[in-house]
């Protein structure tokens, strides 16, 4: 099951880097390199922190083959269309859920405390769509001030993991609760523009700008 999840968050990953290279005057070649650097972004991470290396994708080249397929597929799909803002939250939102409870998992079967592997799984969830991001001359979604739960989301699905883990329910089981955490937490928050607080600065502060 881990290996099938692994193939479709890579696929669903790319996409969202097509996606967010839409507008940007980007041709096939720069629109593949977006799409792989996406979906492999947060499993390059996540390996090189574990010590797990070569990095997964470079040990399975179906891994490769599946994240060009998938941005060659979205790039030939997306000229048919005006708008997908939407769509590519959408893409990321699964995304995010998928690397996040990948991440969190691999982190426990590599021994690594609770707590380090929340933060591995967090890290694993949000690291393709920043370098996504960054490539296409956007401000990372997790550093954006109207986000909507997106670290949260990630952070929330990483202890629902660890916390079933513990109640040793099963590991399919608790991927799916888990992942389905993360993806509803974060659907719902871009659904109803739920977000945590934003931080704004006293009259003081104001005062000296």
């Amino acid at each position: 099951m881990q290996y099938a999840l692994e193939h479709f968050a890579i696929f669903v990953s790319a996409i969202s880097g097509v996606l967010a290279a839409r507008g940007k005057q980007v041709d096939l070649f720069g629109v593949i390199v977006l799409g792989v650097v996406t979906a492999f972004g947060g499993g390059t991470m996540r390996d090189l922190l574990l010590g797990d290396t070569p990095v997964v994708w470079m040990r399975d080249p179906y891994f490769l083959l599946n994240a060009v397929s998938g941005a060659i597929a979205a790039f030939l799909v997306t000229r048919l269309f005006v708008s997908l803002q939407r769509e590519l939250l959408i893409a990321d939102a699964f995304a995010l859920a998928l690397y996040t409870i990948l991440g969190t998992r691999k982190a426990l079967d590599y021994g690594m405390a609770s707590a380090i592997a929340i933060t591995i799984g967090v890290i694993t969830g949000v690291s393709g769509g920043i370098l996504r991001d960054i490539l296409s001359g956007e401000i990372p979604l997790v550093f954006r001030p109207q986000i909507y739960l997106y670290a949260t989301a990630a952070l929330v699905g990483a202890t629902v993991y660890i916390g079933l883990a513990w109640l040793s329910l099963g590991q399919q089981k608790n991927m799916l609760i888990s992942t389905g955490v993360v993806l509803i937490l974060r659907l719902i928050a871009i659904r109803w523009k739920v977000g945590l607080p934003v931080f704004q600065p006293g009259e003081a502060d104001a005062e000296t700008k």
